[in-house]
């Protein structure tokens, strides 16, 4: 019966899960244990940061496990989940990538007329500026670049050895590129023994139903390249654990086996077949859907779980693996990978002995101690050879990097799974496993979520470029030993000898130096990796026209691109050598903003100075500005003198050209001119308090120039730690502590504590700001001096917040102690945003669950029903506010959008073109003005009172009588 359903609609019908997971159910046949070695397939997130990945260190069990373990109520549910029908999205189904990538030279134009999706991509090409032929053009390439790179990489393998064969010669390659060709054929042998003997039927290995999805060579190269990127992007000692290792490994292989499925199948169908389908497929789907849950209802009073566990198992085949199956395939792959990779020095320690080959990777346990706890745990680990670790610094042009920028426009988001990439699986939000969050924004109706949809939506289509004369500067820097413009040094520091003594003072001495030597080098290792990998980013989209970041959203609302190396959220080398795609002619105002940005870059306090001064002193400097343009290695480096090194050479090139055109006006500019909060979180507090003296400290009202916050505060500390310092030592023990720190006392030994106060830093948080402010300096040697002073600093800044900030501490107040009524009752705060979108804390005490594989038994986390109440209540305040600025950046995207400007967003700083920041300044405070006019506090107290009728909250604080209409005056609000 199933095999006679129209596949492609039973596949939207059948699925709550992702379009790429949808469109893999549309065969239900078992899937062949074999594909053929020519199988593209899906990018998985190899080397992506664990926070960008849905569910990853929580179980998302396939519905058939869970059945085993559920009851008869749960098990309905699943049921339920399988059979209801789903709403078709309005954008192309994966379906139709899948025909345009299986047959390239086909008339695209006339079968996407005839099936509605052409015209779709017609309207897509003309709102980015694009003919429809070029559109086309870079979609297939995006497809391509979707699935086919781990094909490509086996390929590649494939062929060198091959050449190897016939040559009898070892290719001449990079070390890194060669370490893989040699650990690729024994792997890939070895995985392909393994799946010969799991397909045995007396086999019961537990990773034995999972591990012949793919073939031998793409699993190989998989399990290569994601545990070499790991250690890449892990603590710069050549380790990664096991239990990472292993789920992320894993889950790379899933993603493959579901692109897979999906391709092989819709290569067998064409088009005339899949609209025959559709014209009969609606009756049949729900015919069959009323009959299965009939069926199952019936099986289900009857307690007859065997039989619907084999429908759940029959109908189900793409359901999602479950961490546990991540975590025994990945450890199978890596137990596999240490047995079969070995590696050899360049030349032997003795010239008559034999070769010292030994094993790339090697499997240990470690011990971690809990002092506060007084326990101790252990977990695996799994380290490389030292040999390899030298060249993991130069890997990352050698790496398949997943989630790469787009080449066309991100597909608009229309709920939790659908939207951003064609293939790779794309989720609207970061719920790290929070499955209380996932669900209810997957419930949330779709009008609620339109708005953010939008804005997410906006902030995807900003088209970006690479500025290549930034680069090749970049370039040069990095091949001549890194050390310029904040580039970390290529070099390690040496490490010290040990002294030929028995003195145990020179030893320990030795010892301390030691250690910090392989810190400080372990240090360098994982900065140079980082850079290794945005540089690769960039040397690979250089020269394209221009590319697209997608973005999604983080439980508090907050927008971050999906690629996760070169963005503009990075440090200032990923700004410096990123840039808008469309070029805006200057003007009157550009030239005058571009001026004021170059002096925000420069920093050193210039930033501070009114609009006029910034514009005076980058008219001071001209001479040096032409100079960083024209020579920015052999000339005077002023530009390195800049806090943002690589921005202020971008922006000094620019305002050259400009200034030395006959029309400065007329010059195009690339440049994203930014303007940024002023302490933004302080600055909603404010708004929510009415509080009159906190808006003036944080530029709500307008000023000859701007208030700066954390002077402020360092003057106010001085002021406490002076009259301390009068006091007598012998009976004031701070007394000693003033005198010995107060000539340090400045706004940048504040700065970091002063940004986190609203976001909830303790004591402990704010000591530890303090002490490697203090420790940079090396002006307190004595490490119990220099301890004991960060604690007398962080109390004296912590009291001087409290003083200036009343309203704002009354709030956070408040705020904590409604949540800790909330989390009293074992409930998990909630809330939602101003534009529509729920949030769910998600701080659950975790259980564990251990799990046999074949390097170790392995404990994975879990969520519990018991939430954490203590970080509940702390968590709240900072993420409340979270949500806020995020809201007000989408509603100033949204806003820029529909008047024409390129928009791009870093949470609290809006950047746009030069000719445009006049547009977006008068638009983002509106949208403050207009957020802060709803009763926010109010609407707050209102949900938890109807969502807890029977608790008792805290009556609301006490506000002030600020008019938010002032922000629409203030010159320095955003600056």
């Amino acid at each position: 019966m199933w095999r006679r359903l129209p596949t492609r609609r039973l596949a939207s019908a059948l699925l709550s899960s992702s379009p790429l997971q949808r469109a893999t159910a549309t065969h239900a046949p078992p899937l062949e244990r074999h594909f053929p070695t020519t199988a593209s397939g899906l990018l998985p997130p190899s080397l992506l940061p664990p926070w960008q990945q849905e569910p990853r260190w929580f179980s998302s069990s396939a519905a058939a496990e869970a059945v085993s373990s559920e009851d008869a109520e749960e098990l309905h549910h699943a049921i339920e989940e399988i059979v209801r029908p789903q709403p078709s999205p309005n954008l192309p189904q994966p379906q139709a990538v899948a025909e345009e990538y299986q047959a390239p030279g086909r008339d695209h134009r006339s079968r996407h007329r005839r099936s509605g999706r052409g015209r779709h991509a017609e309207v897509l090409a003309a709102e980015h500026g694009m003919t429809y032929h070029r559109y086309t053009s870079l979609r297939r390439r995006q497809i391509r670049i979707e699935t086919e790179a781990w094909e490509q990489a086996a390929n590649e393998y494939r062929e060198l050895l091959a050449d190897m064969c016939e040559q009898k010669l070892a290719p001449n390659l990079p070390y890194v590129k060669s370490l893989f060709l040699g650990w690729f054929e024994p792997l890939r042998d070895q995985i392909a023994t393994e799946q010969e003997l799991v397909a045995d039927p007396g086999s019961r290995a537990s990773h034995g139903p999972f591990f012949s999805m793919l073939p031998a060579d793409m699993m190989a190269v998989i399990t290569m390249h994601k545990l070499m990127g790991l250690l890449m992007t892990g603590s710069g000692d050549g380790s990664v654990r096991v239990i990472q290792a292993a789920c992320q490994i894993g889950e790379a292989i899933e993603h493959e086996v579901r692109i897979n499925r999906f391709l092989e199948k819709t290569r067998k169908k064409n088009n005339k077949e899949m609209e025959n389908e559709e014209e009969a497929g609606d009756t049949n789907i729900a015919v069959e859907q009323q009959r299965l849950r009939k069926k199952v209802t019936d099986l289900m009073k009857k307690q007859k779980l065997r039989q619907v566990r084999n429908i759940v198992k029959n109908q189900d085949k793409s359901r999602p693996w479950g961490q546990d199956a991540h975590a025994k395939v990945g450890s199978r792959l890596i137990d596999l990978f240490i047995g079969t990779a070995h590696i050899q020095p360049p030349a032997s320690q003795s010239s008559d002995g034999l070769p010292d080959i030994r094993p790339a990777f090697r499997h240990e346990m470690r011990t971690m101690v809990k002092e506060q706890q007084k326990s101790s745990r252990r977990y695996g680990v799994i380290k490389c050879d030292p040999l390899v670790r030298q060249g993991l610094d130069r890997t990352a042009k050698h790496m398949v990097i997943p989630y790469m920028p787009m080449l066309i426009p991100p597909i608009c988001w229309t709920g939790y799974d659908k939207g951003a990439h064609l293939f790779l699986p794309s989720y609207v939000m970061r719920t790290h496993g929070a499955r209380q969050q996932r669900d209810a924004v997957k419930r949330a109706p779709r009008e609620q979520m339109q708005f953010v949809f939008e804005a997410l939506n906006t902030l995807g289509s900003t088209k970006w470029r690479v500025n290549k004369r930034v680069l090749s500067i970049v370039d040069r820097i990095w091949s001549n030993g890194g050390r310029l413009a904040d580039l970390v040094d290529r070099t390690d520091v040496p490490v010290p000898e040990k002294p030929d003594t028995e003195d145990e003072t020179l030893l320990k001495n030795w010892k301390w130096h030691l250690r910090a030597a392989k810190k400080k080098n372990s240090e360098r290792h994982s900065q140079r990796c980082d850079v290794e990998l945005k540089l690769a980013v960039a040397r690979k989209m250089k020269d394209e026209e221009g590319f697209y970041y997608p973005h999604n959203l983080d439980f508090r609302g907050r927008a971050y691109p999906m690629h996760p190396y070169l963005n503009h959220l990075g440090s200032d080398l990923c700004r410096g050598v990123l840039e808008f795609a469309e070029g805006r002619p200057l003007g009157k105002s550009g030239l005058r903003w571009l001026k004021i940005h170059l002096a925000n870059l420069y920093a050193a306090g210039v930033d501070k100075l009114s609009y006029d001064g910034r514009i005076a002193f980058a008219e001071n400097h001209l001479e040096e500005i032409f100079d960083s343009a024209d020579r920015p290695l052999e000339g005077r480096r002023w530009r390195l003198g800049a806090e943002d090194p690589f921005q202020c050479l971008a922006v000094c090139m620019n305002l050259t050209e400009a200034l030395r055109s006959s029309s400065p006006e007329t010059t195009i500019s690339h440049i994203p001119v930014h303007q940024d909060g002023s302490c933004n979180g302080l600055q909603h507090y404010a708004a929510l308090g009415k509080d009159k003296l906190g808006a003036i400290a944080v530029n709500l009202v307008a000023g000859e120039k701007p208030a700066d916050v954390y002077t402020g505060i360092a003057n106010r500390v001085m002021e406490i730690m002076r009259m301390d310092a009068q006091k007598d030592p012998s009976v004031e023990p701070d007394a000693a502590r003033a005198r010995l720190i107060v000539d340090q006392v400045d706004r940048k030994l504040v700065k970091q504590t002063v940004m986190t106060s609203v976001y909830g830093v303790t004591y402990i948080g704010a000591r530890e700001q303090i002490r490697r402010r203090l420790k940079e300096r090396g002006v307190i040697p004595n490490d119990s001096e220099l301890f004991g002073a960060s604690c007398y600093a962080a109390k004296v800044t912590l009291t001087a917040l409290g003083e200036m900030f009343q309203a704002a501490r009354s709030i956070m107040n408040w705020l904590g102690d409604c949540a800790k009524v909330i989390a009293c009752e074992n409930e998990p705060v909630r809330w939602t945003t101003p534009l529509g979108l729920p949030v769910v804390q998600p701080y659950r005490k975790l259980g564990r669950h251990l799990i046999k594989t074949s390097l170790q038994v392995l404990t994975l986390q879990r969520e519990t029903d018991k939430v954490m109440v203590k970080r509940q209540k702390t968590a709240f305040p900072p993420n409340f506010v979270h949500s806020l600025d995020g809201s007000h950046m989408m509603m100033t995207a949204v806003a820029c959008k529909r008047q024409g400007l390129n928009f791009a967003g870093v949470h609290d700083s809006y950047w746009t073109h030069a000719s445009d920041v006049d547009t977006m300044n008068k638009i983002l405070r509106e949208k403050f003005v207009e957020l802060y006019d709803t009763p926010i506090l109010e609407n707050l107290l209102e949900s938890f009172e109807k969502s807890f009728p029977k608790l008792k909250f805290p009556p609301l604080p006490e506000r002030g009588d600020f008019d938010m209409k002032e922000v629409l005056e203030s010159t320095y609000f955003f600056n």
